[in-house]
């Protein structure tokens, strides 16, 4: 036996190649297709649950409270593209849903333009509003960027609240004007045909954050958001890249906001105001900042607590509780503060992160039991 020999026997095994990823994004995938077919048949089933819908799946009722949950599922990821990917806290990310709600319903009443050509034109007029109020906010950043895009958020609340122009119809709101909309989109008993409407829009806005998100552009400016300096030593230009990811979050709010107009057949100022930005802000943060399907979990339940806590507050049986018990419990937003305070102190990184968490545990339970189990047999062996 040579020395060669001895010295190939006598080196260390080749150290096993990592799993690659690609598995784990197939079976991603595929239960993401299965997510959605499931709640893509939900109206045509009779499932009722207690307490969190108001009624069976296939009524108008609740088909429609599932409906807002996915319209604010999309826009939670529109602003997840904004804080969670780019870094940049917007207090002004409500501007772009109320500007393609009020734009659509302002053009569909003031022309004879098709739904398809008005959403076209309103989306167009959208893009350009994100990209002046981006090119201006993204010259400061930190606070000073979020209290810009407050000011413009704040600018155009007054807009809508005021009725200026004669075109926002101040508090009460603007209606839809249905002459040009198709009768599918139409009416209580079409509410089935909103539903998969705002599913497609759902698939359709985290199809475009994941492409935004893993494309080149999308590694940029997260790394932007870690070191903006060693980007700029690379050769990169961060204030472009953020304005692209800027404009493209405001756009895909823009037509998120059309939908919800279609939906509600009517936009208010509220979902103009600072106030909404907030809420919308929480949802991506209860459900895991940096994580596209924690923001849509953290939607859903922030919608779903919303609209079905103030059912409880109205109840007879907290209106029956005492003084110190009914004031809070009255008070929907009382309980959502509660619960959010909650997850950031017990939940770090949401709903998400603590799901994530307890996977990894449960998978090193396994795998440690696993490895007791060939360890036990080994011994067995030995012994034999």
């Amino acid at each position: 036996m040579t020395t060669e020999t001895l010295s190939r026997e006598a080196a260390p095994a080749p150290a096993p190649a990592p799993e690659p990823a690609r598995p784990r994004r197939r079976g991603a995938l595929v239960v993401g297709v299965v997510a959605v077919v499931v709640v893509a048949v939900l109206p045509l089933l009779d499932l009722s649950v207690p307490g969190v819908l108001p009624g069976a799946t296939w009524t108008p009722g609740t088909m429609h409270l599932i409906a807002l949950c996915m319209i604010f599922a999309a826009v939670a990821l529109t602003y997840h593209l904004v804080y969670g990917v780019a870094g940049m806290l917007s207090f002004g990310h409500a501007l772009y849903f109320a500007a393609g709600a009020y734009g659509l319903a302002i053009v569909l009443q003031r022309s004879d333009l098709p739904l398809l050509v008005a959403c076209a034109l309103v989306l167009v007029g959208v893009i350009v509003l994100a990209n002046v109020v981006g090119a201006i906010s993204l010259r400061v950043s930190g606070v000073s960027f979020a209290m810009v895009t407050l000011a413009f958020a704040q600018a155009g609340n007054v807009i809508a609240r005021r009725n200026m122009w004669g075109a926002t119809g101040g508090e009460e709101g603007i209606g839809l004007t249905t002459v040009n909309v198709p009768d599918a989109l139409v009416g209580v008993v079409n509410t089935r045909n909103m539903y998969w409407l705002a599913l497609a829009l759902l698939v359709v806005v985290y199809a475009v954050v994941t492409w935004v998100q893993s494309s080149r552009a999308g590694h940029v400016v997260e790394a932007t958001r870690e070191n903006e300096l060693r980007v700029r030593v690379l050769g990169q230009a961060p204030y472009l890249i953020r304005l692209m990811t800027f404009a493209i979050a405001g756009a895909l709010a823009g037509l998120v906001g059309m939908v919800y107009l279609l939906l509600q057949s009517q936009a208010v100022p509220t979902i103009s105001g600072a106030d909404f930005t907030i809420e919308i802000l929480i949802m991506v943060v209860l459900g895991g900042v940096g994580s596209r399907w924690g923001a849509i979990v953290g939607a859903v339940t922030f919608t779903m607590l919303n609209q079905r806590l103030s059912v409880l507050a109205s109840s007879e049986a907290v209106e029956s509780l005492p003084t110190v018990l009914h004031v809070p419990l009255s008070e929907p937003a009382f309980i959502l503060g509660v619960l959010f305070i909650l997850v950031v102190l017990f939940l770090p990184g949401g709903i998400a992160g603590g799901l994530r968490r307890a996977a990894a545990g449960l998978a090193r339970g396994t795998g440690g039991a696993g490895r007791r189990a060939a360890r036990e047999r080994r011994r067995l062996e030995e012994v034999a």
